[in-house]
């Protein structure tokens, strides 16, 4: 699908602090299994935008926020600002669904053994469906992902199913995929993502399946602070229908040393 001016991703400025590099998750589209130390928090400030056939979405500005509570577990939640942007129909902007989460690592990584968890999320209906601006209903991400470090490179994979049969229209569908990823300087870490996805409408006439490539990166501003980074992401589908994905963001974390590194 070709992405003209009405293709919009937000750009936003913050002053961020990280104690460790981050690896899969944002600014890829699939998740992984590692959780920020216990009692640390995590703050995004982020925009991006997917395009699909007919439509035009956009999220930005847009705030996340994340808490380590429970050892091995973290608390997710996302509030977005955003535009509807159809290709036959006027443009809409205002507050999105917002997200819900809990992450868990239940097999922590070793020499030999992948990390192993869970991110399960629900999408809370905050947006106005009728513009746009929404989904109209309640739905859920349930995955497992694995996470391997290797001669260097970062391996992350899995998938689950996105339940969506509650959403006007909607269907229940898999998704899946794998990221890898290498620090390429102290400061870049750069790598691909495969991430494919079933059809998510109950309609066979309004979406497909979809295969998508992406390509993203991490810039740390200091390497004495490894995560106060630029966050950034774009790709396209190469397979099932044509769609976009775009994610740009600023990240922050802060919590005890005495946890850091646990």
């Amino acid at each position: 699908m070709r992405i003209n001016r009405s293709l919009v991703v937000s750009f936003i400025l913050a002053l961020l602090v990280v104690p460790r590099a981050v690896l899969a998750g944002p600014p890829y589209q699939l998740d992984d299994p590692d959780v920020i130390p216990y009692q640390w928090h995590e703050f995004y400030v982020w925009g991006g935008a997917t395009a699909s056939p007919g439509v035009v979405n956009t999220a930005g500005p847009a705030a996340e926020f994340n808490w380590s509570g429970v050892p091995n577990a973290m608390f997710h939640f996302i509030v977005p600002m955003g535009a509807s942007i159809p290709s036959d129909g006027p443009t809409a902007f205002g507050l999105e669904d917002g997200e819900m989460g809990f992450q868990y690592r239940f097999v922590p990584e070793t020499k030999h053994r992948p990390m192993f968890g869970t991110f399960v999320m629900m999408e809370v209906p905050m947006g106005n469906a009728d513009r746009g601006l929404g989904a109209g209903g309640w739905s859920w991400k349930i995955p497992l992902y694995a996470d391997k470090t290797i001669a260097g490179w970062n391996i992350d994979g899995g998938g689950g199913v996105n339940i969506s049969s509650h959403v006007p229209g909607g269907r229940d569908y898999p998704f899946g995929g794998t990221i890898i990823t290498r620090d390429v300087t102290k400061t870049l870490t750069l790598g691909p993502e495969l991430f494919a996805h079933g059809r998510p409408t109950a309609d066979p006439t309004l979406s497909s399946y979809a295969v998508d490539l992406d390509f993203g990166g991490i810039w740390t501003f200091d390497p004495k602070r490894p995560g106060r980074a630029l966050m950034f992401a774009y790709g396209h589908s190469v397979a099932g229908q044509a769609e976009t994905y775009s994610y740009v963001a600023l990240y922050w974390t802060w919590g005890p040393a005495s946890t850091a590194d646990r």
